[in-house]
């Protein structure tokens, strides 16, 4: 028998750990090789994670809920491979130390100290390095450092977007996680403690250096005033919020923000802040797009495409997006980007929070083309087998709550973005057409966008080219 270990994956280039939100087998359990094994949750996607191999699950060595580095040994299953040698953790203090010199310990079989001389030779240039330590702890050593240090900077996606906003420079932080990692709570009372606005004041100096050692003070010294209105008027600097301790009362029931919803609640919290939400709503005549489901449904059905409403809504803001650039853009600073590519961003409710899986150049593709790759983004966020590159890269989002029922709402900007659309349902209602009174499938559409970069006469031009090309839909969109 022996036993494979299953490390915490990196779920994305910039994800340092990860929280396990379900274990899908017990201890004892058996599993087939690529059959889910558990599931992970990081600030950014949850993820059905396989095992690499087949066999037994022997040993689960971090719980549910537990937050873990990447790379960490979270469980080990044994397997039936009887030829994998050198595999079984047990085997592993034997074979190094009959590896160091097998040839010396057949030929001199009875001097014990042999072997304490015998590894010096091989690495004599690790130990130039550092001569008192033994050459094989020296590489042990130096790598961990170096893991050390990668960690204590790197962090993690959400801290380092929260040091960026507010120019904080990671490094100056004390944190108290794994290996000094700064984690959301250590850059959160920096920054409320204003310590970032002090490291130019000269005043501030002194306590500028106590960084080296582990500090908390007794009261967070609070922000003046007057910083606070500096920090409001500068782009892209909002000030930090803190949520505060609510009593528990008798018969409430608490439990613990899953990774997304934290990272929901911290993403739609600073987007408030960041951007000036300003919201247009439009009334749009659905006829055209009704009228297209009703004689083509059928037909895309067969071949596999579900021609949704949704698919519909999408096609006309790829339209509308590239008549008005502005609203595919992103504020950078003092800077405007505009973007190359319409990748639209669309909201899908799922288990415990909301994704927001990317369609990439969606102004390239045809209502159809839309649909399908809609209908594959939803599956796969909804069976947790999204990648990260789902769900990076957009410039535009969609939300459409008007599949509950909802009529119209205002949607929070989906950072870098700077505007969403928000749809609601599409019922009939009454309204005068030439003078008559008639029965439309109508629906609203509100658009949220950020003022600070979107005029309001920019987002109406965008909603009246939206407009018409959902009222003019034909055949020739499919």
């Amino acid at each position: 028998m022996a036993r494979v270990d299953i490390v915490m994956p990196q779920l994305g280039e910039s994800i340092a750990e990860g929280t396990i939100s379900k274990w899908l087998k017990a201890v004892g359990d058996t599993i087939a090789e690529d059959e889910p094994l558990l599931e992970v949750s990081t600030d950014k996607v949850d993820a059905e994670i396989p095992s690499v191999a087949a066999g037994r699950l022997a040993e689960i060595l971090h719980g549910e809920g537990e937050t873990v580095e990447i790379q960490t040994v979270i469980a080990r299953i044994e397997t039936d491979a009887s030829a994998d040698l050198g595999s079984t953790d047990g085997q592993v203090a034997e074979p190094t130390s009959s590896a160091v010199n097998p040839a010396p310990a057949a030929a001199t079989p009875p001097p014990p100290p042999a072997p304490a001389p015998a590894p010096a030779p091989p690495q004599l240039e690790v130990a130039v390095a550092v001569a008192p330590a033994p050459p094989a702890s020296v590489a042990t050593e130096s790598t961990g450092d170096a893991l050390i240090d990668r960690r204590r900077t790197v962090s993690s996606p959400l801290v380092r977007n929260i040091a960026k906003e507010h120019g904080v420079q990671i490094a100056a932080v004390h944190g108290t996680g794994v290996d000094g990692r700064v984690t959301k709570a250590d850059i959160l009372a920096y920054i409320e403690r204003g310590d970032h606005l002090r490291v130019a004041a000269p005043a501030a100096s002194p306590s500028v250096a106590a960084p080296a050692t582990p500090h908390v003070p007794a009261s967070p010294a609070p922000i003046p005033g007057a910083l606070v209105d500096q920090m409001m008027a500068l782009p892209g600097t909002p000030t930090a919020i803190q949520t505060p301790d609510i009593a528990v009362r008798p018969g409430d029931r608490v439990e613990k923000m899953n990774p997304m919803r934290a990272s929901i609640a911290e993403h739609m919290a600073r987007s408030k802040q960041l951007s000036a939400h300003v919201q247009t709503c439009w009334e749009v005549d659905m006829s055209a797009v009704m009228n297209l489901r009703k004689a083509h449904k059928g037909a895309l059905a067969a071949e596999g495409v579900k021609l949704s409403v949704t698919a519909c809504i999408l096609r006309a803001a790829t339209v509308a997006l590239r008549q008005h650039p502005i609203v595919n853009a992103s504020v950078s600073g003092d800077q405007i980007i505009y973007r190359g590519e319409v990748n639209l961003g669309c909201a899908v409710a799922v288990d415990g929070g909301l994704m927001v899986p990317v369609i990439k150049n969606a102004d390239r593709l045809t209502v159809r083309g839309i649909a399908s790759e809609l209908e594959d983004l939803a599956t796969r966020a909804r069976s947790k087998r999204l990648t990260m590159d789902d769900l990076t890269g957009g410039t535009f989002a969609v939300t459409n709550p008007g599949v509950f029922g909802s009529l119209w709402g205002t949607p929070v900007i989906n950072q870098p973005n700077v505007a969403i659309l928000g749809c609601g349902r599409t019922e009939d209602r009454v309204c005068v057409v030439d003078g008559m009174i008639a029965i439309k499938p109508k629906a609203y559409y509100v658009l949220s966008f950020d003022h600070r970069l979107v005029n309001g006469s920019d987002a109406d031009m965008f909603m009246k080219t939206f407009k018409e090309v959902l009222e003019s839909m034909d055949a020739s969109s499919l």
